[in-house]
């Protein structure tokens, strides 16, 4: 699989780049240094895996992000956040980049990630995600929230039981276990949840569920 890197410190892509082409699965295809030249790369290699910095000059990773998922879908987005940024991921996972990573991140997570977000997953890892979504649920987009939980109305009662716990960080082996499901179960219940919605990735299945009220803040932390 292919990956593009997008970071204005050199040596953060120095070091991103020695860690991924170390997997004989993984090829780093380019660097960029800022949101332009990231958006030019990705024109350019089209790559299926995108790791974007959030402050870069010229144009951040935010309206970066934004406009990589609008026109070149196929490649996904991990956004490379710090935990003093939780007040820039609204607009990202709004976006439906596909998940999420800490730059103090182990580098087998890293290489996890990649390989998730490129096999068609989302990046949900609750030391990461779970945070900055509560702290973005607690100020939902006021235009969405009547027809969020009006389309949460055509899901199942089980679809719903789905969506609920991977919105509270489980994976699916966590939900199956939880509702005494298989594995292949829940990837269904998770696909029909995605298409009834009209969603596309896991985070934004994790962002409907906060913005329908389906869950809030705190919910995560409950036995």
């Amino acid at each position: 699989m292919s990956v593009a890197l997008a970071d204005d410190e050199a040596m953060v892509r120095v070091g991103l780049r020695m860690v991924l082409n170390g997997e004989p699965d993984i090829e780093v295809v380019g660097e960029a240094s800022d949101g332009v030249e990231a958006l030019d790369l990705v024109a350019r290699t089209r790559p299926d895996v995108v790791l974007m910095d959030i402050r870069m000059p010229r144009m951040d990773g935010l309206e970066a992000s934004r406009q990589l998922v609008r026109d070149h879908p196929d490649s996904k987005v991990i956004v490379l956040t710090t935990f003093d940024e939780d007040e820039h991921v609204a607009a990202a996972l709004r976006a439906g980049v596909s998940g999420f990573m800490l730059k103090i991140s182990p580098p087998e997570h890293l290489i996890e990630a990649v390989r998730t977000v490129a096999a068609g997953g989302g990046l949900l890892h609750p030391a990461v995600t779970l945070r900055v979504i509560a702290a973005f649920a607690g100020q939902p987009d006021p235009a969405r929230v009547p027809n969020r939980a009006a389309e949460l109305d055509s899901l199942t009662g089980r679809e719903t039981d789905v969506l609920k716990l991977l919105a509270q960080g489980l994976t699916n082996t966590q939900i199956a276990a939880r509702l005494y499901l298989g594995e292949a179960t829940v990837k269904t219940h998770l696909s029909r949840v995605l298409m009834k919605l009209n969603l596309t990735t896991r985070v934004q299945a994790v962002v409907f569920a906060y913005e329908s009220g389906l869950i809030r803040p705190g919910d995560h932390d409950r036995p």
